[in-house]
Order: C-alpha cells, then structure tokens, then sequence
C-alpha cells in the first residue's frame, strides 16, 4: 500500500506544479501587465532583470510544493502504518 500513497503524492506534486505555474504565470501577469518571459517571445523582448525575477519566483512556489507534497506524502505513510498496526 505504500507505492500507492507514493503514486498518489508524486500525482498530487505534478498537479499542484501544473497549478502552482499558472498561478504564478497569471499573477506575474496581472502584476507586470506582460506574460511570462519564456525565451521564446521573438515580439516581446524581456529584460536580463524580468527574467531573473520571474526565474527566482518560479523557483521558490516550485521548491515550496515539492517540500510541502512530500512533507504530505510522509505523514499519509506515517499515518497508513499506524493505522496497519493497531488492526
């Protein structure tokens, strides 16, 4: 049972990236009046500074839900074998 919880929460760490990119992306979008600096804007040019601070607030909301998806991973394993124990 435990590869299950494992698959879940590797499941719940991609939907909540997916999710966690759009928001970011639409948040630096309402913020800034511009979409996101991808690299492969030929129309839209993007300064050195725009894309280090949308790459360094990328970074941290992705690090922020991978630690939280296996924080949540590791109490469902914790709580899972407790619960095996006591039946």
């Amino acid at each position: 049972m435990n590869i299950v919880i494992k698959l879940l929460g590797t499941g719940i760490s991609l939907v909540a990236g997916f999710a966690g990119t759009k928001l970011v992306d639409a948040i630096w979008e309402k913020s800034t009046g511009n979409k996101p600096p991808t690299g492969h804007d030929d129309d839209v040019p993007t300064t050195l500074r725009s894309a280090l601070t949308f790459a360094l607030i990328s970074a941290s909301v992705s690090a922020i839900i991978q630690v939280l998806a296996n924080r949540g991973t590791q109490r469902a394993i914790t709580r899972f074998a407790k619960t095996q124990d006591i039946v």
